[in-house]
């Protein structure tokens, strides 16, 4: 576990005294504005935990286990779900914690602190901005950001999965074949887009830049590109979504701008969250075991905190990276190519 940041870290770190940092920390008076916005911007981003929270590290536990996540949305809802199966049984309740839907790299600094020890043993991260989250209880991230290791990770087999959509689409005939990638700070974002290269590749096709372009994992995000690329003198014929909530998006677009799908576009995301077999035609997507990361995670957590044995007796330590399985779901929204 890393060593706890201290006040003095903190003050050393913002150029300023221990007892600047602690006027700062508990809102007292006497601090010109600029420099206490300085210090709370270094109190995050070292993670610091004011002395409250430091009695966390006493003996006694709260008999809570915490999962914090950016934002409320499908992928999250479902660890959620897993997670909370994970704990039946035990004597661990379940606190969900949001940042409010903050992409702000280290937010998992600020929310670690408010609830570390004085509200939970430890904590789930979902998609984390960082790897060290400088907390005084054990944590387990899932769906990690690309940076320094130091924590326990569960993920899935992102790389596999988007080269499973690719060849599937390439086996129904497309070659004009377009990309909407993630957030550029997961290593899943990073995975899926490495996937669909490597599936061109295996066939020949040369990535071609006009087709591929970002949606961070949006729904919302997902019309602009879409129609970008459905404009193009060569439109693609079908589209792959890093995930399920941008290939809705480009349902969504698809169906504003009278484009037909699977008949003139055909469409896969990833994830399989439960709103893909609802959409309008049913969703193709690559299905990876989202209740599985939620359940895998907290069973890490709880190996860490002594509650329970890692599967196979295996240690649970920090360094600790446990992968799931992905597979394609085919549905109604792809189909072999047809001129529009």
């Amino acid at each position: 576990m890393a060593r706890r940041v201290t006040i003095t870290d903190v003050a050393r770190e913002a150029g300023v005294s221990v007892a600047t940092v602690s006027k700062v920390i508990n809102q007292r008076d006497g601090i010109a504005a600029g420099t206490a916005t300085h210090v709370r911007a270094v109190v995050d981003r070292l993670g610091y935990e004011s002395s409250i929270v430091a009695r966390g590290l006493r003996s006694h536990r709260t008999g809570v286990v915490g999962v914090l996540v950016a934002e409320f949305e499908p992928f999250s809802a479902e660890i959620l779900k897993g997670a909370g199966a994970a704990l039946r049984g035990t004597d661990h309740a379940l606190l969900a914690y949001t940042g409010g839907g903050s992409g702000r790299a280290g937010w998992e600094h600020r929310y670690l602190a408010r609830l570390s020890g004085t509200l939970i043993d430890g904590a789930v991260l979902v998609t984390p901005t960082v790897l060290h989250a400088g907390a005084s209880v054990p944590v387990v991230a899932v769906d990690p950001h690309a940076g320094p290791g130091g924590l326990p990770t569960v993920d899935s087999d992102n790389l596999h999965g988007a080269v499973l959509a690719v060849r599937h689409l390439l086996g129904l005939g497309h070659r004009r074949i377009g990309f909407l990638g993630g957030r550029v700070d997961l290593e899943s974002s990073r995975l899926r887009e490495a996937g669909y290269r490597a599936a061109l590749a295996e066939a020949g096709i040369p990535v071609d830049p006009a087709l591929m372009h970002v949606a961070e994992y949006r729904r919302d995000a997902a019309d602009a590109p879409t129609a970008a690329m459905l404009a193009l003198d060569d439109p693609p014929t079908a589209l792959f979504a890093a995930n399920d909530l941008s290939a809705m998006g480009i349902l969504d677009a698809a169906a504003r701008l009278g484009v037909r799908v699977p008949a003139e576009l055909s469409v896969v995301g990833f994830d399989d969250v439960p709103e893909a077999a609802g959409t309008t035609p049913p969703l193709t997507t690559v299905r990876q075991e989202i209740q599985d990361l939620g359940g895998a995670a907290v069973g890490m957590l709880l190996a860490l905190l002594g509650a329970a044995e890692p599967a196979g007796g295996a240690g649970a330590g920090a360094g600790q990276h446990l992968r799931l399985p992905t597979h394609l779901v085919v549905r109604g929204s792809t189909a072999v190519p047809r001129r529009r």
